[in-house]
């Protein structure tokens, strides 16, 4: 079994969101990958953007360049 890290999950309002960050970091090379939102978080679509909690302020500032809003960034164990 995989040992569970502190991960920060980014949901979003649409799948289109989600879909332009995937697009947006794999393009910059910015870290993380997308992910079925876990069944602990509720979220407006069912993908998420998943990284380690050090990476968090590049992912904002993808976001921010990007104009995509995210619904919540949450901090747990995966």
């Amino acid at each position: 079994m995989r040992k569970k890290e502190k991960k920060i999950v980014i949901t979003f309002y649409t799948t289109t969101d989600a879909m332009a960050m995937e697009k947006r970091c794999k393009e910059e090379g910015k870290p993380g990958r997308l992910i079925p939102v876990p069944g602990t978080i509720s979220a407006g679509c069912g993908l998420a953007w998943c990284a380690i909690p050090k990476d968090r302020d590049q992912l904002l500032k993808v976001m921010e360049e990007g104009k995509l809003t995210p619904q919540a960034i949450h901090e747990c164990m995966l």
